[in-house]
């Protein structure tokens, strides 16, 4: 019997081996900005997790609109891959331990520690991916939730 379809399975195969991903954030104006997180896999529950400072550009845009966009791209092998959702501001230890390298120390002087430090997660509502064949972006089955405000 063939194995099922995992929609997280195959957004973390689309986005493996790409260090960057672009957040996308709308600010209060209306006006969009972007700026380059050190991207991790998606977790099973379709969450992506970034670590950054809480006084941030960013940060302040997802405090007053949690939609945004990320995207990924690796231009030798052709992978584009586009996804909305929901970001949402959370302060958890545990967790940004599990995302902790060491590079992350230029930022915050205080590592794990440090009282700058917050944790974007960000619930995957739609994902696009460049597909070759078809010289397009399709959608990923699996995440076409509706958008609940």
């Amino acid at each position: 019997m063939g194995q099922s379809y995992n929609p997280v399975d195959r957004l973390n195969e689309l986005i493996s081996g790409i260090e960057l991903a672009i957040l996308t954030t709308i600010r209060p104006d209306g006006s969009l900005h972007s700026c380059p997180m050190a991207a991790h896999g998606v977790d099973p529950t379709g969450v992506l997790w970034f670590i950054s400072g809480s006084n941030t550009e960013k940060v302040e845009a997802a405090r007053s609109n949690p939609r945004v966009n990320l995207s990924f791209a690796d231009r030798s092998a052709q992978r584009y891959v586009s996804i909305s959702g929901f970001c949402e501001l959370v302060r958890d230890h545990v967790k940004a331990k599990e995302l902790w390298n060491a590079s992350y120390t230029s930022w915050f002087a205080g590592g794990l520690d440090d009282p700058n430090l917050i944790l974007l997660k960000i619930a995957v509502q739609q994902a696009e991916y460049w597909d070759t064949s078809a010289g397009r972006m399709v959608d990923l089955p699996g995440f076409n939730k509706p958008v609940i405000q």
